[in-house]
Parts: C-alpha cells; sequence; structure tokens
C-alpha cells in the first residue's frame, strides 16, 4: 500500500493531491501567482484532513519562476524530512503533457520577463530539456502549444509519472543567473569626461575606419545624465573597456560596448553588458536594443545568453556590405 502527497508550485497555481493506491482522495489548487508560500501550508493540511498517513512525497520541480519554485521544493523536503519517508522529483511540464493528445505539440508556461519556459513532446516523449525563450521564437517552430491557462501541471500525473523511474533530485532552472562576479581586479565606474581620449583611442583600434571620432564621443556623452549612461571598465588604473546606454520613451539603446583585444573573453563584457541591462531596468524601459555586426561570431552568443533576440537585419549600415543585425531583449 502507497499514499502520496504531490506539491507543485511551478506555475502560477498551487496543487495539492493525495492518491492512495491510485485513488485520488484529495486533489485541490489555488491560483495566484505570489501566494505559494502562504496558500501552500494551507493546503497541505486541509490535505492532511482526509488523510494523515503518508508514504511518498512527490514534488514538481520546475521549470518555474525561482520564488514560487523554491516554496513547494523546500516545503516538500522538509515534510519528508520531518516523517522520515522518501521523496522524489518530477518535470513538471512533465505533468501536464500527459493529458495532451497530440503527436507533436509544445508545453509552455509563464517564465516572466516575456518569456516563456517550454518543452517539446514528440509521440508523449519529451524531446530534450526544458529551455525558456522569448514567446515569439516559440511560435515560430510552427507547432501546436499548449499554455498555461490552459494546462496547468497535474500533481495526480506527478505521482503517476514518479512510478516511471524518471526522477530528478535538483530544480530545473532552466534560466541563467543575472548575477555573475565581477572579474578579478577589474572596476566598473561610471565614465567622466577625462576618460573620453582613452575611449576614442580604443575605438580606433579596435573599429578602425568605422570607429566613432572624439567629437562623435563628446557628442554622445553630452547626453549623460539625463537621458544616457556611460560605464568603463579598468584594470590596474587604465580604462579596457566602456560602455554606453540611452533611454527613449519606452526602450533603451546600447549604443556601445567595448573592450580591448587583449582583455577579451574574461567576463568584462559580459559585466558591462549585465550593468547596461541593470540600468535599463532602473528605468522601467520595455526592452533594451542592440546592434552588431553580422557575423559577428565573438559577441552573438553573449547577447543571446542574456536574453537578445534577432528582430531584423539593416544592411549596408556600418559601410557598404556590411550588415548590421538589431537585437531586443524584452524586460517587464
Amino acid at each position: 500500500m502507497s499514499t502520496v502527497l504531490a506539491i507543485d508550485t511551478s506555475t502560477s497555481r498551487t496543487s495539492v493531491a493525495i492518491v492512495k493506491n491510485r485513488e485520488v482522495l484529495f486533489n485541490q489548487f489555488h491560483d495566484d501567482p505570489i501566494a505559494h508560500g502562504e496558500v501552500l501550508p494551507k493546503l497541505v493540511a486541509k490535505a492532511l484532513e482526509v488523510e494523515s498517513e503518508i508514504d511518498l512525497v512527490v514534488i514538481g520541480m520546475g521549470p518555474g519562476p525561482f520564488t514560487g519554485l523554491r516554496s513547494g521544493i523546500a516545503f516538500g523536503q522538509s515534510f519528508a524530512l520531518a516523517r522520515g519517508i522518501k521523496w522524489l522529483g518530477i518535470c513538471s511540464l512533465d505533468a501536464m503533457a500527459v493529458k495532451i493528445k497530440e503527436i507533436d505539440f509544445i508545453v509552455s508556461t509563464d517564465a516572466r520577463r516575456k518569456e516563456r519556459f517550454w518543452a517539446r513532446y514528440i509521440n508523449s516523449k519529451r524531446d530534450g530539456q526544458p529551455k525558456v525563450s522569448n514567446a515569439n521564437e516559440i511560435l515560430k517552430l510552427n507547432i501546436p502549444i499548449f499554455n498555461e491557462g490552459e494546462y496547468y501541471p497535474d500533481p495526480v500525473q506527478l505521482v503517476e509519472l514518479s512510478a516511471t523511474n524518471n526522477s530528478i533530485l535538483t530544480p530545473i532552472y532552466v534560466r541563467k543567473p543575472d548575477a555573475y562576479p565581477v572579474p578579478k581586479d577589474i572596476k566598473i565606474r561610471a565614465m567622466t569626461a577625462l576618460d573620453l581620449i582613452t575611449a576614442s583611442g580604443i575605438e580606433k583600434q579596435v573599429y578602425q575606419k568605422s570607429a566613432w571620432s572624439l567629437n562623435q564621443f563628446k557628442e554622445e556623452f553630452s547626453k549623460v545624465p539625463k537621458s544616457a549612461q556611460y560605464l568603463v571598465a579598468e584594470l590596474a588604473g587604465e580604462v579596457i573597456g566602456y560602455a554606453g546606454i540611452v533611454f527613449n520613451m519606452d526602450t533603451a539603446d546600447i549604443h556601445t560596448l567595448t573592450v580591448i583585444d587583449s582583455q577579451r573573453r574574461k567576463g568584462i563584457g559580459r559585466e558591462l553588458l549585465k550593468r547596461m541591462i541593470d540600468l535599463a531596468r532602473s528605468k522601467k524601459v520595455n526592452a533594451v536594443l542592440l546592434e552588431m555586426r553580422l557575423g559577428n561570431d565573438q559577441a552573438r552568443p553573449l547577447y543571446e545568453q542574456m536574453g537578445f533576440i534577432e528582430v531584423l537585419q539593416r544592411e549596408n549600415y556600418y559601410a557598404p556590405g556590411v550588415t548590421a543585425v538589431v537585437m531586443r531583449k524584452e524586460l517587464m
């Protein structure tokens, strides 16, 4: 005989079920994207009034927004520890997909930041690991999509799936963390007018004929602080990189992000980019845009890792035959 407590907090819904020998004794939920920690203990207390002898805890392990997902996992693991019983983790998207009768489809849940957690299923089996993408990118796959709202992770299905030996021991945090340590010995600070000549020299070294002139630098820097911000990266007191962002009505444009050749691939560009995004968030704009040369295979992976998606191309933008790729990152 087996009595299982199932918990899922990976979406806006907090779900709890008790299943005994495949008979559902309790199955309730509460919809509120910010109330998981408050609601979950109450739902479990109600469930235990129906059946208090629990042999196993099954937990939806995501993917999901960090705070809500953590609430369910921490509660379930603590409950199992206190009772001295076993717990198992199951991919929450799998518990959404079970009831969908399609050959090839996608299930998707809200990842916030205008992104979606999702996974593709072919012949009822998940194709690869869960992912996070902008909603428009998922639509491009031209496959039926079943979203949170239509379907939610079913705690009863979590119990069924726990018998398949596909248990997961760690939370599925698909999105990479926003926080990265500042590279060792690197200081990031606001650019001053005294830095303009140094930055102009780096600009000519890196971009040559397409570099900004000193006068262009001065013109752009004159927008600080009203509608722009510029930062520099220093190593041992010397400027080795810089970045600048301009704020418009509802978007922000990263106008430059440059690191000298000898200091690339050390995380300095990532740190400058992260701080540009943070500045944009502080202005409460809807999105950040940037431009890069088509074929810049060194920069593009970084931009994509930070959530930027190509939205259009501009031919002959930098020079005849040199195309610019415009990339955009949605912000909350």
